[in-house]
């Protein structure tokens, strides 16, 4: 990364808080890491609390606070196959609208895999994710209200910035970008990383685990059993863990943060 595209992000994003706000970090459309100071999001069980989990100190100055999990159900019940239908480029929400996007399973296969590789994920995780999730159903809705691909709840998609779940361009973006965080958060632990992915980064710092829930442990068992099987083309270098970021101070006085 770029020093100088890091150091403008952070200062733009100093103008606006305090020094020792928790600033929370994503990729960008471009691959650049982006620090901003997020709102508590809902929690995965209900969207009238906030539940936030910063990364840990190998994050450096980077702390980002995380949702507590995309959704509740750990995969849709709905069963169906990848869908079908016309391709579809970019997004057709509009705000305010959950509007089903129909995408080819060849485009959908791309959107995966060059949104895994943008977010420094292995798409083999994704595709485990999804197929954990919903089956590759684009419409999916859980009984807890999670939605799409990734199956996000309204709240952490919000926060992610997808305007439109059942937009598969979308929802693929926000839940590989959650998933990224939470493979910085865990060091690169897939075991824990999936784990909050499905109850939240809270009760697996809590159980330094898997969380003791009969419905992670078998969404985690599900997922990993996927990744690590034969046939994933799964790729154990895919995760990068991004350079820390150090503060310092200039010998005017001025704070300077930089990742080099």
């Amino acid at each position: 990364m770029p020093r100088l595209t890091s150091i403008v992000m952070i200062m733009l994003g100093l103008c606006a808080i305090p020094v020792h706000a928790q600033l929370a970090s994503y990729v960008d459309g471009n691959g650049n890491l982006v620090f901003i100071n997020a709102d508590p999001p809902p929690t995965r069980h209900t969207a009238a609390k906030s539940s936030l989990k910063s990364l840990p100190a190998s994050a450096a100055k980077a702390a980002g606070e995380l949702p507590s999990g995309p959704s509740s159900s750990g995969s849709s019940t709905t069963g169906a196959a990848a869908p079908g239908g016309a391709s579809v480029a970019g997004s057709r929400a509009t705000k305010g609208a959950l509007v089903p996007v129909a995408m080819e399973p060849a485009a959908l296969s791309q959107v995966v895999q060059q949104t895994a590789q943008k977010n420094h994920v292995d798409p083999a995780l994704v595709r485990a994710v999804i197929s954990t999730e919903s089956n590759w159903n684009s419409s999916a809705v859980s009984s807890k209200g999670a939605l799409g691909l990734m199956q996000l709840i309204p709240g952490t998609a919000q926060l992610l910035g997808v305007g439109n779940a059942f937009d598969p361009v979308q929802n693929v973006e926000g839940g590989t970008r959650y998933l990224a965080m939470l493979l910085q958060r865990y060091n690169g632990d897939v075991t824990k990383a999936v784990a909050a992915y499905n109850a939240g980064p809270g009760a697996v710092d809590r159980f330094g685990g898997v969380p003791d829930y009969r419905e992670t442990r078998n969404y985690v068992q599900k997922v990993t059993s996927t990744y690590f099987g034969p046939g994933s083309d799964r790729d154990p270098h895919a995760f990068v863990m991004p350079k820390p970021i150090y503060r310092t101070q200039d010998p005017d006085g001025r704070v300077v943060f930089s990742n080099e």
